[in-house]
């Protein structure tokens, strides 16, 4: 495989699953939401619209009753196989990145062996033993996490295809009496990296990834309905909204700045940023102060494609969905060339940071 050195990690394929639901605000009309145990008492039209100002989310994808999230991942995954023109029996590794499993319709159950990576493999019929299949449970930066390990597994030399996978149905994990519930969304998308040989930087060309754990693991949390009379022992999503804003509005540009440092590339060189879709807002002021730490007072325009008004905020999923849409030109205002460089970010329960600075 000639020099390890020059082996690059590069994308050869896309493919998403959104869900046809299309869930608007006005379908928690009613809902009943509670605050510290007490039922809120204001108008629940408020309290919507009040919602969609802040986050920017005005829809969210639910999937079909009967269906898991393993059964999406593997619609996408298909896609993203077509879509590189290869042989499923040619990938070296199927690396899942979700947080609660297969959870079915109207349980909150979580069903995580075999893994899902594993039964991706079953669906795809993929009958190769040497493609491992495994999972990453890393909160919303699973996805970027487990592009790092397919980078890690190419340079080494030990693989030559990876797929990784982006996949949730939080629709299923989501109290529906906290107002936080209608951040969440279901979707799923999958990227194929290949191992390249170039003397050019190509590929992921740096990364970093940091863990806030003692201070900020609390921040995103399984915990008991906000209903205080709910007693059916289920644990749902659970997050300190105001803290988590902070909290990444401070610490991710510096992980991101991080990565391009390590790039050796000009912030201004950068002509893409697909980050994490969490609140449209946080994005908003994550970016702005990114582009402060490299003493700019503005953001480029068209450098962040957003799809969180329609899509919501899908987790592990928001990324790679975002990529594949981009790709395909579907966002408008948004075309890749060639030679351009990218950055990827995230952040997410653990409390976990990461970005990758990639070039098309």
């Amino acid at each position: 495989m000639g020099n390890k050195i020059n082996l690059h990690s590069v994308i050869t394929g896309t493919g998403s699953y959104i869900p046809e639901n299309v869930i608007s605000g006005d379908a928690f009309l009613n809902s009943t939401f509670y605050d510290n145990g007490v039922a809120l008492e204001k108008d629940i039209n408020e309290v919507i619209n009040k919602f969609a100002e802040i986050t920017e989310i005005l829809e969210r994808r639910y999937v079909d009753k009967d269906i898991v999230n393993s059964d999406i991942a593997a619609i996408a995954a298909q896609r993203a196989i077509d879509n590189a023109g290869i042989d499923k029996e040619s990938l070296d590794h199927i690396i899942f990145c979700h947080n609660f499993g297969d959870v079915k319709n109207g349980s909150n159950r979580m069903d995580i062996l075999p893994s899902l990576a594993a039964k991706v493999k079953q669906t795809l019929h993929i009958l190769n033993p040497d493609c491992v299949a495994y999972d990453i449970i890393f909160g919303c930066p699973g996805w970027v996490q487990g592009a790092i390990q397919a980078n890690y597994l190419i340079q080494s030399g030990d693989a030559k295809r990876v797929m990784v996978i982006g996949a949730e149905t939080l629709s299923r994990i989501t109290d529906p009496h906290d107002r936080d519930s209608m951040i969440f969304s279901d979707g799923a998308a999958a990227v194929i990296f290949e191992a390249q040989e170039s003397e050019n930087q190509l590929g992921i060309i740096a990364h970093k990834t940091q863990t806030f754990a003692v201070d900020y693991a609390s921040l995103l949390v399984m915990g008991k309905s906000n209903n205080p009379s709910e007693s059916n022992g289920n644990t749902y999503l659970k997050m300190n909204g105001r803290k988590l804003y902070e909290f990444a509005v401070i610490n991710v540009p510096q992980v991101v700045k991080k990565a391009i440092d390590k790039a050796g590339i000009d912030i201004k060189d950068i002509k893409t940023v697909f980050i994490h879709q969490a609140n449209g807002k946080m994005d908003t002021a994550i970016m702005k102060r990114l582009f402060k730490l490299y003493e700019l007072d503005t953001v480029p325009e068209n450098l962040v494609p957003m799809t969180i008004s329609w899509l919501g905020n899908s987790s592990v999923a928001t990324i790679p969905t975002l990529l594949d849409l981009v790709l395909k030109e579907k966002v408008e205002g948004y075309k890749i060339k060639k030679g351009e460089y990218a950055v990827f970010a995230s952040v997410g329960a653990g409390m976990h940071i990461n970005a990758f600075v990639y070039r098309f």
